[in-house]
């Protein structure tokens, strides 16, 4: 059963500003994230905007948005083939498991200086 759903886009130009302001990054990013993102080189504003659109797709598709949900608690990692994926941990996790959710679908893309996310919470039973 669909718990609910999310979607969000970032400008890249934004993150791109959030980088000059000295600790504005650490506020908002799990540490692996963040050095994830930073090691793209030109592409960090871009990957750095889809992951804070995930932040913000998961808080829509919780119906509650972000409130009492620490950004650093939510981190977007890509699997071994690329693949995105997201992790919880303290604030995020506790809200997803109030959520009655599961199962947590991702994806991510970006265009030009656009990134968008989209975040799919998802209930299933216990014993397929």
């Amino acid at each position: 059963m669909i718990i609910g759903i999310g979607i969000d886009v970032v400008h890249g130009y934004r993150l791109e500003r959030w980088q000059r302001i000295p600790g504005l990054l650490e506020r908002y990013f799990h540490p692996n994230e963040l050095q994830t993102a930073l090691s793209r080189g030109r592409g960090t504003a871009l990957s750095l905007a889809a992951r804070f659109a995930a932040k913000e797709a998961f808080g829509k598709a919780l119906g509650m948005g972000l409130t009492g949900i620490v950004l650093k608690d939510i981190m977007v990692a890509n699997q071994h083939n690329g693949r995105p994926e997201i992790r919880f941990f303290g604030t995020a996790l506790r809200a997803l498991a109030q959520s009655g959710a599961n199962r947590v679908h991702l994806s991510l893309t970006h265009e030009q200086d656009h990134a968008v996310a989209m975040v799919v919470l998802e209930a299933l039973p216990d014993n397929p």
